[in-house]
């Protein structure tokens, strides 16, 4: 085998690396939300950026993932087929320390009470189907006050495959219940209590369910993270590594990012991190409206959790240096 080809073998495996390791991160980043992405040829993901353009808004220059801190917004979305509106399932905003090479995150309730620019007092939800990610991307930045760098924007389609490509997952439930599939036909998971393996309509079902269960959206997340793991620790095994064509081919058109080539390959020095990822949690607590629910965010566990991304990002530390020139 000649340099050239090896140099092309080599590179081809370190771009299909990034790939590997960015459908783990989002993952485990989108606590079981929708996972997918759009693939060129099985190689690599096409973007879409923010109407933004390149930087937020609260930034003063491009942030650049190989040597800034960073933050990602993963949006799951709710959407069938032909729907030009839809909201968002989930929300998750994790933030990258370079020097630490750790990641925090924080997901954020869809019936959260927030400001929508340019909507008033709303669940948080809506932003999606008001205004895209642009709009959800804007809302979250005024909620914890911190900038979002890159967004990954994905439906459930993916995430199934996933599930079914490494033979399904195996999870533990403290109960037995029923829930709808990605159809939405009512009652066609049926999941038993106790210790099981789950194919990916299934997995989507246990992570998805919340009303029928005591601790609502706090058992739901126990059971994302459950998942989760899971995956991540199938994903690794030395069985998997034949079934990553399958996950890469199972992919599809699910997935929009403003990620280029390059920011993905950075995303490779966290990958120590990927099994101990720090979550936060937003307390809150029921309010319902007129007859509407909302889940209302208590505004001391918003600010505690707003300073602490900002510290992670280092956020607070550039805006005195900027000051300061």
């Amino acid at each position: 085998m000649n340099r050239r080809t090896r140099k092309k073998k080599k590179k081809k495996k370190l771009r299909v690396f990034g790939c590997l390791f960015l459908i783990l991160f989002l993952i485990a980043g989108g606590y079981a939300v929708y996972l997918s992405i759009k693939l060129a040829n099985a190689s690599f993901l096409a973007q879409e950026d923010l109407e933004r353009g390149r930087k937020s808004e609260l930034r003063e220059q491009p942030v650049d993932p190989k040597k800034d801190n960073f933050s990602v917004l993963f949006i799951g979305v709710d959407a069938r087929p032909g729907e030009k509106k839809s909201r968002s399932d989930a929300l998750i905003l994790a933030s990258f320390n370079k020097d630490e090479k750790s990641i925090k995150m924080v997901s954020i309730p869809r019936d959260s009470r927030v400001e929508i620019p340019g909507h008033n007092l709303d669940k948080i939800t809506h932003a999606h189907a008001f205004g895209g990610k642009d709009l959800t991307v804007q809302t979250v930045e005024n909620l914890l006050n911190i900038p979002v760098d890159y967004y990954v924007e994905l439906n459930f389609n993916a995430f199934i495959n996933i599930v079914d490509a490494l033979g399904g997952v195996e999870v533990n439930s403290d109960r037995e219940f029923t829930e709808q599939d990605s159809k939405g036909r009512k009652n066609a998971i049926h999941i038993k209590k106790g210790v099981q393996t789950l194919n990916g309509e299934e997995a989507l079902a246990y992570v998805r369910m919340r009303k029928k269960d005591p601790l609502g959206d706090i058992g739901r997340g126990k059971r994302q993270q459950e998942v989760i793991k899971a995956i991540i620790k199938k994903s690794s095994s030395l069985s998997a590594i034949t079934k990553y064509d399958d996950i890469i081919d199972s992919l599809g058109k699910n997935l929009t990012t403003n990620f280029s080539i390059g920011n993905v390959l950075a995303l490779q020095k966290y990958s120590g991190s990927i099994s101990s990822i720090e979550s936060l949690t937003i307390d809150g607590h029921d309010n319902p409206i007129n007859g509407t629910y909302y889940y209302q965010l208590e505004e001391d566990s918003l600010e505690k959790v707003s300073t602490e991304l900002r510290e992670h990002l280092e956020y607070n530390a550039m805006l005195s240096s900027n000051l300061d020139q």
